[in-house]
């Protein structure tokens, strides 16, 4: 018999419909994926060349805090490049980006601990805080004004003689959400008043659609102690399957512990970190044209959606995903229901359930996360099924 902890640990909302779509595919059935973040734009020439050119006759450890090329390349021509002034001590090379939040995480808290998250909120996050015995308590964020950062006294009575951090993500996966300066300074004063760690998850940093630059919190002015970055090639790169990340921080006690985790795994994967050093190359023409790419997918999907009738979704700023509210009785129940049972020229649509981005019971039931990650052609017609979708179900509400 298993044990109890692995009972009650929380399933993917975004994966756990896979075999839904997995059993719809084996009949045939071509699915459009909205649900994930899986972008069909190619990786960096750079990237592929670098992993095609290594002519090793075997593949070794790295270093536990990865490879020192990639390190310093991180520093010298990424985050000096965006105006982050870090040394290579103050970055360790994590198993993409999930290792770095699991990390953050079991640093900042021991068990029963209590970290602060606006909700809706990156899935994984509970379950990396379930796995550190880590409880997250959410401030909600009101889909009518684009899930922004509200007023601080929603942090300052949620904080406890338990809370050892806040957690964020700008741009924010679910939403789409990008956070001004203004909001991430506010949020650093109340870390600064209350002795918190700032545990800010950058990894779609890349992907902000306004004229003002991204904001990182490790800019935030004599918080360099409290402050704990995300990062990830991931969706900069569009290197998903090279499961390389970092976790940065000038704390020099945060990096110390994070060092002995990072032994404890021995290292990250080294062809993931040579097609990471081969993107560091990465011309700006690349971000630029991948950039413009995502806002007319972006004002395609986000037109589209609210042109359903009993639909509605703000405009996102940044990351590529969005919260849809929709004129159902519950999305989980809806989306499954897509899979098993609607079909529109033997095609269906495959959308994330969003109540499993939430930590209050009862919110999200109606609303799901929706990815522009396909090309527009294809989000057209994912976009008609998921119209005709809505007409035929059952427990629709509208």
């Amino acid at each position: 018999m298993i044990s109890k902890r692995a009972v009650r640990m929380p399933a993917s909302a975004i994966r756990r419909l896979v075999p839904y779509a997995d059993a719809a595919k084996k009949d045939g059935v071509k699915v459009y994926h909205l649900n994930i973040g899986q972008p069909d734009i190619k990786s960096p020439h750079c990237a592929i060349e670098a992993v095609r050119n290594f002519d090793l006759d075997h593949v070794s450890y790295s270093h536990s805090a990865g490879l020192i090329e990639l390190r310093k390349g991180l520093v010298e021509k990424y985050y000096s490049r965006i105006g982050i002034d870090i040394e290579v001590q103050d970055l360790i090379i994590t198993v993409a980006g999930s290792e770095s939040v699991n990390l953050a995480l079991a640093i900042a808290c021991d068990e029963g601990d209590e970290i602060i998250v606006l909700e809706p909120f990156y899935t994984n996050y509970n379950t990396f805080a379930f796995m550190n015995g880590i409880t997250l308590k959410s401030i909600s964020t009101d889909i009518r004004d684009g899930f922004q950062v509200p007023s601080m006294d929603e942090f300052e009575k949620a904080i406890t003689d338990r809370t050892k951090a806040i957690l964020v993500c700008n741009p924010g996966n679910p939403t789409g959400t990008l956070y001004s300066k203004e909001s991430m300074l506010a949020l650093g004063d109340i870390a600064r008043r209350h002795g918190l760690f700032l545990i800010s998850d950058e990894v779609y940093r890349e992907f902000c659609y306004t004229d003002e630059p991204h904001f990182s919190a490790m800019n935030i002015p004599d918080l360099e102690d409290n402050v704990i970055l995300i990062d990830s090639v991931s969706k900069r790169y569009n290197l998903c399957g090279a499961r390389v990340g970092c976790i940065v921080s000038k704390n020099k006690e945060v990096m110390n512990a994070a060092m002995k985790y990072a032994q404890s795994r021995l290292c990250p994967p080294v062809i993931g970190q040579i097609a990471a050093i081969g993107a560091l190359d990465t011309p700006d023409e690349y971000f630029k044209a991948v950039r413009e790419e995502y806002i007319k997918r972006r004002d395609y999907m986000i037109d589209g959606l609210n042109s359903i009738e009993g639909v509605y979704t703000p405009v996102p700023m940044g990351a590529f995903y969005t919260i849809a509210e929709l004129p159902v009785d519950d999305t989980e129940s809806f989306a499954k229901w897509l899979l098993e049972n609607f079909r529109l020229d033997n095609e269906t649509v495959m959308i994330t359930p969003a109540a499993s981005f939430y930590g209050t019971p009862g919110k999200g039931l109606n609303q799901a996360r929706i990815a522009y990650v396909l090309e527009i052609d294809q989000m057209k017609k994912a976009l008609k099924i998921l119209e005709e979708g809505l007409k035929a179900y059952p427990g629709r509400t509208i």
